[in-house]
């Protein structure tokens, strides 16, 4: 079975954490502007560092993993909780 946790994961927080998509900080006039679609180099770093936190949060920390395999999708999450999830293909 494969783990797509981490892909999952990190495919999210990358389109909801481009800078300027959603929100931006630090923005060019103020501390945080939302929906503005501009980026620079300072939100880049800030926006990888919070990439990065969070992502460490999910995969390590929360130990979120997402299997796939026979015909059934299951989604582990914290301490080996497994939930079996009712999509067959």
């Amino acid at each position: 079975m494969a783990d797509w946790g981490p892909v999952v994961v990190a495919v999210i927080l990358f389109v909801l954490l481009t800078p300027g998509l959603l929100f931006q900080i630090p923005a060019r006039g103020r501390v945080v502007e939302f929906g503005n679609m501009q980026t620079s180099g300072a939100s880049i770093l800030v926006h990888t560092i919070i990439f990065f936190g969070l992502i460490t949060i999910f995969t390590i920390a929360i130990r979120l993993h997402i299997y796939t395999g026979t015909r059934q999708l299951a989604l582990v999450w914290f301490i080996g909780i497994r939930v079996q999830i009712g999509i067959e293909y």
